[in-house]
């Protein structure tokens, strides 16, 4: 029995609905920018597996300082313990996060970060003396999977028969040029009319809105008046940090700063699963007292996990290398050469790029998961490379690794599924 078909005894899937699709591909190994299946096919990885493996699969220097730590201490309790590798993490991020960050907090992934993040909001001002119980995110927005972070959320296709248990969160639309001072209306009228804890939101692009863009002016402004009502801002960089928007974090496109930062995906690597949340002086001192209850009593099992911790230390010694950066603004370019070609074409509706984050828009309408979906993606996979749409939206997000010719395959089999359908 090969592995795809014992996968199907004992496994569930996420976001998979198994009656409709129930064999799923074995992968055996993966290397730089390429995973292997089962029976030797190739595949360049379009997406980093879910936007992790920026600096490329098993990547030497990271496994190598990994396997050094695993002889040197694998885990210890958090609470009452701390150790070098998250000692020297704190050091390290907190150089390259914005500077009003001062504090970091770890958990185990995207949607607890966000979990933390959001807790965080709501005992802050608690601790004060005031309790603000109002989230506002913005419409489309995705957070995570656990139940804060899905509260928070958008996309009801996620979220349905969960909507009666979530927090209270009122939700405002994405701010373009044509809708902002609406926006901007809405927004203020939100605050002076509720108690707002915090305003939530993916800086610049919206990864599962199908990388939904918008600019950084216009997002900039609501912090600012966030800022001036005392309600904190939550950046939600568990996608869009460590150098994807062509900057260490889309915040540092804002002039404007979050109080409070949620990152992991690319925190480490790829390699093992960690979180973290950061936060300003500000947020930190209000849970200080001689009161053990204004405490944060948050905790998670591997919380500075020491591998993880030294797989985000060597994550961040590569992204500020030479070569990474060199990297980055190559595929920046290439994608823009790429559009330039690519979007004047009967099939596609619109481009949009922010980094090394590319997207374009089929000119058809699809639902998220519907039939063609999966017709893109199988053609994708039998030509060869990785790549999953987001409804009729087909986007690009490689490792920074990923090498010319590699590319310019990911570019040519889009060329080649615009002509199938």
């Amino acid at each position: 029995m090969n592995l795809t078909e014992r996968d199907k005894k004992h496994l569930w899937h996420p976001l998979t609905q198994h009656q409709l699709h129930p064999n799923h591909l074995a992968i055996t190994k993966a290397k730089d920018a390429l995973l292997y299946d089962d029976q030797g096919n190739e595949y360049i990885d379009g997406i980093a597996s879910w936007y992790t493996c920026m600096y490329g699969h098993c990547n030497e220097y990271i496994t190598q300082k990994v396997s050094e730590q695993m002889q040197q201490l694998d885990h210890v309790v958090f609470a009452g313990f701390t150790h070098e590798p998250a000692i020297k993490l704190s050091e390290e991020l907190i150089k390259i996060l914005p500077e009003n960050q001062e504090k970091i907090f770890f958990s185990d992934n995207g949607s607890t970060s966000v979990d933390v993040a959001i807790k965080m909001a709501l005992q802050y001002h608690f601790n004060q003396g005031e309790k603000r119980g109002k989230i506002i995110a913005l419409e489309d927005g995705f957070h995570g999977d656990t139940f804060g972070a899905m509260s928070v959320s958008g996309l009801s296709v996620y979220n349905g028969p969960f909507e009666d248990f979530f927090i209270d969160v009122e939700r405002i639309p994405v701010p373009t040029q044509e809708n902002f001072e609406e926006v901007k209306t809405q927004f203020l009228q939100l605050i002076s009319e509720h108690k707002v804890a915090a305003f939530i939101y993916e800086p610049l692009v919206q990864g599962a809105a199908a990388m939904k863009m918008f600019d950084a002016k216009f997002l900039n402004e609501l912090i600012e008046i966030a800022h001036k009502n005392n309600v904190l801002a939550i950046a939600d960089e568990v996608m869009t940090g460590f150098g994807k928007t062509g900057k260490h974090f889309a915040s540092d496109y804002l002039e404007n700063k979050p109080d409070i930062i949620c990152m992991s995906k690319s925190l480490t690597a790829g390699l093992v699963p960690m979180a973290i949340t950061s936060c300003s002086q500000k947020v930190y001192d209000a849970f200080l007292s001689h009161d053990i209850a204004k405490g944060f009593f948050h905790g998670h099992t591997y919380s500075a996990n020491p591998v993880a911790c030294i797989a985000a230390l060597a994550g961040i010694e590569l992204l500020q290398s030479e070569e990474i950066q060199q990297n980055i603004q190559r595929i920046i370019k290439s994608h823009q050469e790429f559009d330039a070609k690519i979007k004047q074409h009967s099939k596609v509706k619109s481009t949009r790029q922010k980094g090394v984050i590319y997207a374009l828009d089929l000119n058809v309408e699809m639902e998220r998961y519907g039939d063609l979906r999966y017709k893109l993606f199988n053609f994708f996979m039998e030509n060869g490379v990785f790549l999953r749409p987001l409804g009729n939206t087909i986007y690009i997000l490689a490792p920074f690794v990923i090498t010319n010719d590699q590319l310019q395959k990911v570019y040519s089999v889009i060329e080649k599924v615009l002509d199938t359908f």
